[in-house]
């Protein structure tokens, strides 16, 4: 009886948005618990962390993922507010972003260009069809405007969000020992390269690293995102 009980606990509790929203909320403070451990080790990034051990439990526990994002949804609707939150730095240090306008746009331009070129080169070289090259061709800004721009070409928006997910992982995690290695120290131009790339979880990392590195990061996510909307169509 005990197990027919927990069983029936489960499926009730399984099908409550709250069980999921709470989940992700428990497990984002695990993640950072963890990465707290070694604030200098970038693969201990709490979005990493969290998103395998989100895929961990939904696969142990056979959950789709709609139903899991059926109660979750509220963190996501959340990322439009956090986005315009980012104005707030911008607007308290303008007078230096304005010192730093000009090597911003060429900066925006030559990584924009580079990152949506370098895409559709590669999915030329190995032959990818149209919908592939379409829906990796945005993956360097924020998804919201990815999948946009995907659905727009006839690609396919879920690849579109997974690949634009996996490339601000990738960038929050070898941002930091990339930039030593490459000895730039000014934390405004490590902030920009970091968010024209990597957008939203770069920009996280960045702020994690130092304001003004995340305050350009924001501010080149933001700068990206339209511009990449214009230059994708013109390459297609």
């Amino acid at each position: 009886m005990a197990d027919g009980f927990t069983h029936g606990l489960w499926v009730y509790l399984a099908a409550s948005p709250l069980l999921w929203l709470t989940v992700t909320l428990m497990v984002w403070l695990l993640a950072l618990r963890i990465a707290a451990l070694s604030p200098r080790n970038p693969l201990l990034n709490p979005v990493l962390l969290s998103v395998a051990i989100l895929v961990a439990l939904l696969l142990a526990s056979g959950i789709r993922y709609d139903s899991y994002f059926a109660g979750a949804q509220f963190i996501h609707f959340l990322l439009g507010p956090a986005t315009v939150a980012l104005g707030i730095p911008l607007y308290e240090k303008l007078a230096l972003v304005k010192a730093n306008l000009v090597p911003m746009l060429v900066a925006l331009v030559a990584g924009c260009l580079t990152a949506v070129g370098s895409t559709l080169l590669l999915c030329h070289v190995f032959g990818f069809p149209p919908v592939i090259t379409a829906s990796l061709a945005p993956k360097s800004t924020t998804a919201a405007v990815a999948m946009a721009i995907s659905a727009g070409l006839h690609g396919d928006p879920a690849l579109t969000a997974a690949v634009v997910i996996l490339t601000g992982i990738s960038g929050a995690i070898i941002v930091t020992p990339l930039m030593n290695a490459l000895r730039i120290r000014d934390y405004s131009a490590r902030g920009f390269a970091v968010g024209l790339a990597s957008h939203g979880i770069g920009t996280a990392r960045a702020y994690a690293v130092d304001p003004i590195a995340g305050l350009f990061s924001g501010l080149a996510m933001g700068l990206n995102a339209i511009l990449t909307a214009l230059m994708v169509h013109l390459f297609f």
